[in-house]
């Protein structure tokens, strides 16, 4: 029994992949079938990793409170989406959209192999094999924190010691058995596949186009973020200044015509997930309490959304490629205010510096200087409370809603379709997703 049904013949096809003689964002192309020797060859070989990541975090946003469902969507919507919105993991429609657990796994098995490759990469500079090499420890890790964090329960609400979660997978080994590891050994794994990426990595900035890989700033940006679900609020308020230490700069809403999330933003870090999908896109109708959020001076409201009546309103921010978007330097910002206010009221001022950095660029004039003289005179429990209102305006749609929950307040959730009420219980189980029945049926042993 393995892991993943028919794995053996998954790992077969990568070995003989399609392989590219353009991997450029926008333009890639087809060539023939190798087994990868050269450093060209395992180019294209992470270039189809890169293409495997799911795009699960626009998908969990169904499970958030950031957008509502009724009759008014096409049927091919409701069927693929209103099980999730509804939390309903028991008995969903066999027509209900899947978490992409098989391509996790797969997109790390390119990672392993590719790691394990490394002495023997052919035609290549050393630079362009470390590089390589790099960015599958980057990769493996990603993949593992995505899977924890959707399948583990969250670092902060458990004993991360003798919680289990999900199958760590550190090698190409096709025969192995594997069980659910702890979710601090998870965050251990991804930790040390983090320091091990920083020794390899050597690109600092790649080409418009190109930036769906990782490149040196992803290292402390994913950092950032894995400290602050773990609630260690020293580490994450270190990485995220050591991102914007050397990137700082934001969107200035009030001029620029390129949304913070899109992959040609001044703010991307790394441009490789497509959150929300044209099809999330097109069953997203934006929750009102959401909108409300936004006050008449968010230069945000009229830019993430589209509002064509007072209860429709719809996403703008995604459809398409052009909002890939994995890390901003927006979100270092709003990491480095909540990690300071965490570690105590010695920083609270630093908490307020960092929202108010960001706050300057989402608010015309007169609603910053509103804004302004609020926070300074926010309490530390206000001020929290704000950063939480602040992620859930800035982020809204890019995939944060939903961990963001599970790793904070895990509150009631209320969702009403049809007449009938549907609720997701403070601390609900359901904040967990069930591992796919089809893994536990090739591997039992994940059903503990």
């Amino acid at each position: 029994m393995k892991i993943l049904k028919n794995i053996k013949l998954l790992c077969a096809m990568l070995c003989i992949a399609t392989l590219y003689s353009c991997d450029k964002y926008l333009d890639i192309q087809p060539v023939g079938k190798v087994i990868p020797r050269t450093a060209k060859e395992f180019r294209a070989l992470l270039t189809q990793a890169y293409s495997y990541v799911p795009d699960d975090r626009g998908l969990a946003a169904f499970r958030s409170d950031e957008m509502v469902m009724d009759g008014t969507l096409a049927a091919e919507d409701l069927n693929s989406y209103k099980d999730i919105w509804i939390w309903n993991d028991v008995s969903p429609s066999e027509n209900t959209a899947q978490f992409n657990w098989r391509r996790y796994y797969h997109t790390s098995f390119i990672a392993n192999y590719t790691i394990e490759s490394k002495d023997n990469i052919e035609d290549g500079t050393v630079d362009e094999v470390n590089q390589m090499v790099g960015e599958s420890y980057m990769l493996r890790a990603y993949m593992h924190f995505l899977l924890v964090n959707l399948y583990g329960e969250p670092y902060t609400n458990c004993d991360p010691a003798t919680s289990k979660a999900i199958p760590l997978k550190l090698n190409s080994d096709t025969e192995a058995t594997l069980s659910r590891n702890t979710v601090a050994e998870v965050y251990t794994s991804i930790l040390s596949d983090l320091t091990e990426a920083e020794k390899y990595l050597n690109v600092d900035k790649w080409d418009l186009g190109y930036n769906y890989r990782f490149n040196t700033l992803s290292v402390n940006a994913l950092r950032s973020r894995v400290y602050l679900y773990m609630g260690e609020w020293a580490k994450s308020l270190e990485a995220s200044q050591a991102v914007l230490e050397v990137k700082h700069d934001l969107v200035d809403m009030a001029t620029s015509t390129v949304l913070p999330n899109e992959y040609n933003s001044s703010e991307n870090i790394l441009a490789l997930e497509q959150v929300m999908t044209s099809a999330y896109v097109r069953a997203a109708k934006v929750n009102t309490t959401l909108w409300r959020m936004y006050i008449s001076s968010d230069l945000r409201r009229s830019k993430y959304y589209d509002q064509r009546t007072p209860s429709n309103i719809l996403v703008v921010k995604g459809g398409s490629n052009q909002y890939a978007c994995s890390f901003r330097v927006g979100e270092m910002y709003l990491n480095a205010a909540e990690a300071a206010l965490m570690t105590g009221e010695a920083a609270i001022n630093i908490a307020r510096k960092n929202l108010l950095t960001l706050m300057e660029k989402r608010y015309t004039a007169n609603g910053y200087a509103a804004k302004e003289a609020a926070v300074n005179a926010m309490d530390r429990n206000e001020l929290l409370q704000e950063i939480y209102n602040e992620r859930t305006r800035e982020l809204a749609f890019e995939g944060h809603r939903w961990f963001d929950l599970r790793r904070t307040t895990r509150p009631r959730l209320e969702k009403t379709f049809g007449g009938t009420s549907y609720v997701l219980e403070e601390n609900d189980s359901r904040y967990t997703i069930r591992i796919p029945s089809e893994a536990i049926e090739a591997n039992p042993g994940l059903a503990n």
